[in-house]
């Protein structure tokens, strides 16, 4: 095996490897968010309704992530030089596969997940309630509906671009998806990124990467906490960062030979970048936010299991407290002992009945004596005395 063919089929086994790590966290990802929706309505945490509303575009965000990592497998050399099925195509077909590879990824999976980004990204700044189907709805919508430009354009660029004679006056790179490369069983086809369709895609990161920075600066104003701020900060660097980094590499790719050592590393390096951008987004937009938020469901459970057995507890106690009342009330004589009576800040106005003959007083425990107090020497009384009714009526009246 040529050392060239033995390069690619190696980094071609670790983008296949990469490839399935990134299909397993994107299904993980996918049954937790809806495990935290399920929970949602199932224990009725209507607290959390605002961050579980766009947990459909969450998927759908991770769902073009799983394509763009599809068509990545199929434009490896490997599957041509080893695989039965596309081993068994023409150079034709092969070529189509190609060219169905950039319109795929570079047309369609790249800017729809970036715009799915970008959109989740804006839903954060949304204060006008919950986000429900209808903003899942309206979002999908829009983000296909900015996608067309972006697909029409690199359509024109792989289909309709060679039938015009003006492109032909141009060097092959600047429309070529796919290269002929001679092996030893034949033609080997290697495919090529179109330096228009790299130039498309620059323009697009451009645009967007400004928009990152803008709605990051905003986002930054609501950031509560420090492990938000270093979220934000990551998500607002990252991304545009590494974006720019895979079309640089791919326009580097264009100078050189398809199917070399050199073109067969810059492409890897270019879907390193991107492979590693994409699990950022989903670790940062798809599993902190649900993993935060379940979290916060479970502190609010136990709050709520604290405030309830709190209840039930004072509950308990004034029960006893008001069976303990009635008890002694019910043996204790009509005349209050001078400890009971002299508790500090206990106002009680309940007449004493006693013998007949005996003076009446109202129980009224103070801090201090009151005018009508004992005078010195006497007995201290512990209720200030009941004046008869003669004395509150004027004669004359």
């Amino acid at each position: 095996m040529p050392l060239t063919t033995f390069i690619a089929d190696a980094l071609g086994v670790v983008t296949i490897c990469l490839v399935a790590v990134l299909f397993i966290f994107c299904i993980f990802c996918i049954l937790y968010l809806l495990y935290f929706h399920s929970r949602i309505h199932s224990q009725g945490f209507t607290q959390l309704s605002y961050f579980g509303g766009p947990w459909i575009i969450r998927i759908t965000f991770i769902l073009f992530s799983l394509c763009w990592g599809f068509g990545e497998i199929l434009r490896l050399n490997l599957l041509r030089h080893h695989g039965r099925l596309l081993k068994s195509l023409d150079v034709k077909w092969q070529k189509n596969v190609c060219k169905g590879y950039i319109l795929s990824n570079l047309g369609f999976a790249e800017p729809c997940f970036f715009l799915t980004l970008a959109f989740i990204l804006r839903a954060s700044l949304q204060n006008s309630g919950p986000l429900g189907r209808k903003w899942n709805g309206r979002t999908a919508a829009q983000i296909l509906l900015f996608c067309v430009p972006m697909f029409v354009s690199q359509l024109m660029v792989i289909l309709i671009g060679p039938l015009f004679k003006m492109w032909h006056k141009l060097p092959s790179y600047f429309i070529r998806s796919a290269s002929n490369t001679k092996a030893d069983d034949g033609d080997d086809i290697t495919c090529t990124y179109p330096l228009l369709s790299t130039i498309l895609l620059g323009l697009f990161a451009s645009i967007l990467s400004t928009y990152f920075f803008w709605i990051g600066r905003r986002i930054l104003h609501l950031v509560i906490n420090k492990v938000l701020l270093r979220r934000v900060y990551t998500l607002i660097f990252s991304v545009p960062g590494l974006l720019l980094l895979r079309v640089l590499l791919l326009g580097i790719s264009v100078h050189l030979k398809p199917g070399g050592d050199v073109f067969e590393a810059v492409t890897f390096l270019a879907f390193l970048s991107l492979v590693f951008c994409i699990g950022v987004c989903i670790c940062i937009l798809g599993y902190f936010p649900v993993a935060d938020s379940l979290d916060l469901g479970n502190m609010l459970t136990d709050i709520e299991d604290r405030r309830r057995f709190i209840a039930e507890h004072n509950e308990a106690a004034s029960l006893i407290a008001n069976r303990s009342q009635l008890g002694e009330s019910s043996v204790s004589s009509p005349v209050r002992t001078s400890e009971t009576s002299t508790k500090r800040g206990s106002i009680s106005f309940r007449v004493l009945e006693k013998d007949e003959g005996s003076p009446s007083f109202v129980e009224l425990s103070v801090f201090s004596p009151g005018v009508n107090s004992t005078p010195p020497g006497s007995p201290r009384l512990d209720c200030w005395p009941m004046l008869p009714m003669h004395q509150f009526i004027d004669p004359e009246s």
